[in-house]
């Protein structure tokens, strides 16, 4: 196929690379651990694989267009040299693969393979800015409501676990039919009728759990996939539900719950994804990818898929530790390098922990600081009080200086009687009290330096091209194509592998005696 229509490919582009490339790119023996045997070893070439796998993930196709494009796309067939005539693979073996990589040492060795191609070109060796970002990916499942999720948990039960059928239909007593998806006929716009239903549903799934905690206690004798329905009954038979007014739960009133929980189920389908908020306006369903980004090239040096809630997946949390596990931070002529490592994020990474690594790591934060609200409106903030580190006391602005407590609280209690500034300072009848976080020094410091104009130069002249690096990776990606966090996490890293390989080729990548290279050849 190379020699028939190898010249009609357009030159730079990943077909025409990877035409070319791929078997230096992906050679057998980068996969060899996958089959240590000669069973079960698929007759595909190793390296057509991974070069499907990342057209796939660059071109945002199903496993079952990939492979339709493998057969129909004299491009896909020249990249993989494939000839006219032959036949693509099923569908299958692209689902094979993905599980073989997912158990293996090195699930994510497409993107460390173009990672180490980004560090021999020396594209962002001697840089010393990195930006953090994150963005919100879609889910590929719909989101349940309180009742779809409670049946939806019992049937999971009912099918996975030994004699779990038995136990449903044993202990309930709500009348519904658990052999049967979907929600029961009642008039919802009856709150009533509602709320009748939850707890019926309710008590059905603790009468559920129950019996099978007699059965088998503590998950005994149960594998990992019953135990985790089990767990799946346990929370969202708790997540949305309260006892019902005027009860405390014991006499089987139940209602819906007025609050969200945190770190909320929004699908039995699929546990792992989220509510996430990007404003109070927008909210998304899904997942959040984390990058580092080298904000002169745009090229993508590392990245993870999370839940896009919870109190470890935040910004600040994954996008630092992504920054301390940046290989290509390694690579850096320290001799050549003027001043430290900037960091550029926006005030989703100014907290004080996240501060304080950067500062322990000898990185310099170019970040947006959280702002400061003023407890009145205009009135006096945190940063208009004195704080003397020696000392470890505080003065406020109308001179009186007060202790800081082992809490880390500041009060004023009845100084702020007949203070002339108090309609500037608080509203508390007990006077203004001040809580300093155990960062509170770094971060005030951190927003006196955020104010210099050298600051919010670097930060505007080098941010634009980190929104551009997650412009390519959502556009016509926005919906992750898998459940669960691992599968998608591996997904995200073949993602970012294909569009770091097209940056590249952007760049003028090439051989340049038996080394990759950028610039013209």
């Amino acid at each position: 196929m190379e020699s028939v229509a190898g010249h009609l490919l357009k030159s730079g582009s990943v077909f025409a690379f990877l035409a070319t490339h791929r078997t230096r790119l992906f050679p057998p023996e980068l996969f060899a651990d996958l089959f240590p045997t000669r069973r079960g070893r698929p007759s595909v070439p190793p390296e057509v694989v991974a070069t499907v796998l990342v057209l796939q993930a660059l071109h945002g196709l199903s496993d079952r267009e990939a492979v339709e494009a493998l057969t129909f796309d004299l491009r896909w067939k020249a990249a993989c040299g494939l000839a006219i005539i032959d036949t693509a693979f099923d569908s299958s073996t692209l689902t094979y693969w993905r599980r073989r990589l997912a158990a293996s040492d090195r699930p994510d060795r497409i993107f460390e393979t173009v990672a180490a191609v980004v560090s021999q070109t020396g594209a962002v060796a001697g840089k010393t800015r990195r930006a953090l970002d994150s963005t919100i990916l879609d889910d590929a499942v719909a989101r349940q409501d309180t009742v779809t999720q409670l049946i939806a948990a019992i049937r999971r039960v009912a099918r996975e676990v030994p004699a779990g059928a038995e136990v449903v239909a044993a202990v309930t007593t709500s009348g519904q039919d658990y052999a049967r998806p979907g929600k029961p006929q009642i008039a919802w716009d009856d709150p009533a009728a509602r709320d009748e239903l939850v707890s019926a549903l309710v008590g059905d799934a603790l009468a559920v759990l129950a019996e099978l905690e007699t059965r088998h206690p503590h998950g005994r004798g149960l594998d990992a996939k019953q135990v985790e329905a089990v767990a799946l009954l346990a929370l969202v038979a708790g997540q949305d539900v309260e006892p019902a007014e005027g009860s405390d739960g014991t006499d089987g009133r139940w209602r819906i719950a007025t609050k969200v929980a945190p770190d909320r189920v929004i699908s039995t389908v699929d546990p792992d994804t989220r509510h996430a908020h990007k404003s109070r306006e927008r909210r998304q369903d899904g997942y959040r990818a984390h990058v580092v980004v080298e904000p002169d090239t745009g090229l993508i040096t590392n990245t993870a898929l999370t839940k896009a809630a919870g109190p470890d997946n935040s910004d600040a949390t994954v996008g630092i530790a992504l920054l301390a596990d940046d290989s290509t931070l390694d690579t850096l002529d320290c001799a050549a390098v003027v001043g430290p490592v900037e960091v550029l994020a926006d005030s989703a990474y100014g907290t004080g922990d996240a501060l304080a690594a950067l500062d322990a790591a000898g990185h310099q934060a170019v970040i947006k600081p959280w702002p400061l609200r003023p407890a009145i409106p205009g009135g006096f903030t945190l940063d208009d009080f004195t704080h003397h580190a020696t000392t470890d006391t505080v003065t406020c602005p109308n001179g009186v200086t007060r202790p800081v407590t082992g809490s880390g609280a500041v009060i004023f209690g009845v100084h702020c009687r007949g203070c002339p500034l108090r309609e500037r300072c608080t509203t508390a009848t007990d006077g203004r009290t001040l809580h300093l976080g155990p960062h509170h020094a770094l971060q005030r410091a951190h927003r006196a330096r955020a104010g210099l104009p050298e600051h919010l130069e670097s930060y505007r002249r080098h941010r634009p091209m980190v929104e551009r690096s997650i412009a390519w990776l959502t556009r016509g990606n926005r919906r992750v194509p898998h459940r669960g966090v691992v599968k998608n996490n591996a997904w995200l890293h073949t993602r970012v592998a294909a569009i770091n390989l097209r940056r590249l080729l952007t760049l003028g990548l090439h051989l340049d005696h038996d080394r990759w290279a950028l610039g013209t050849i």
